[in-house]
């Protein structure tokens, strides 16, 4: 009886999608809970199973890097796209939790922006990772990848009209510090959404 012992390179592709998919639902979550602050506990346990199960879909991506002699592309190029794609989730999730921590009470017109951009940026890459695997589709990918660029364009504005608002009038120091560090943490997950676009741009480029 034959059969293959060489692992199916699509198998690749759909764990990326996973993953993309998981920073998507991360992202429209820590929107959400922006546009309707609360501290109930349940919406971050939300989040917190979406970052366990995008660390155990990373895990299961370096596991298989490991026992796959044929690759769809540059080995170190897997590693670093599972590892950008994981950490815009763990961004998200932590930034979450600060606010917990910080016993934040509100949310602000600011967040509610920069979480729109995230979730965009999030959506963005989802897009541009389920093209990824038809190489007739490379153009989108790029152009989606630009559109990435743009959002991020829009994040650092953003958090440059947030941060200046901070200081306005005679603010509480230590309110200035907890949400100087939660709109820098999200703009964080903002550019590594743009890392995973330059990322995905050298993919296409070393296969053309």
């Amino acid at each position: 009886m034959a059969f293959n012992l060489i692992p199916k390179e699509e198998k690749f592709f759909e764990l990326f999608e996973a993953q993309a998919a998981h920073n998507v639902a991360a992202a429209k979550a820590f929107r959400d809970m922006a546009l309707k602050w609360s501290r109930d506990l349940a919406a971050f346990d939300r989040l917190r199973d979406i970052e366990h199960e995008a660390d155990m879909t990373c895990h299961e991506i370096y596991d298989k890097l490991n026992r796959t002699f044929v690759t769809p592309f540059d080995r170190e190029d897997i590693r670093e796209l599972a590892g950008e794609l994981d950490t815009v989730v763990d961004l998200i999730e932590s930034v979450a939790q600060r606010m917990y921590l910080y016993q934040i009470d509100k949310s602000t017109d600011d967040l509610v922006r920069l979480t729109d951009i995230l979730w965009q940026s999030a959506e963005t890459v989802r897009k541009a990772v389920a093209e990824l695997k038809t190489p007739e589709k490379s153009r989108r990918v790029m152009d989606y990848c630009i559109e990435v660029n743009r959002l991020e364009n829009a994040g650092d504005q953003a958090l440059g009209v947030a941060i200046g608002k901070l200081f306005q009038g005679k603010p509480d120091p230590l309110e200035v510090m907890k949400w100087k560090e939660i709109y820098e943490t999200v703009e964080e997950a903002i550019d590594k959404c743009e890392d995973v676009a330059h990322t995905l741009e050298t993919i296409l480029v070393k296969q053309a």
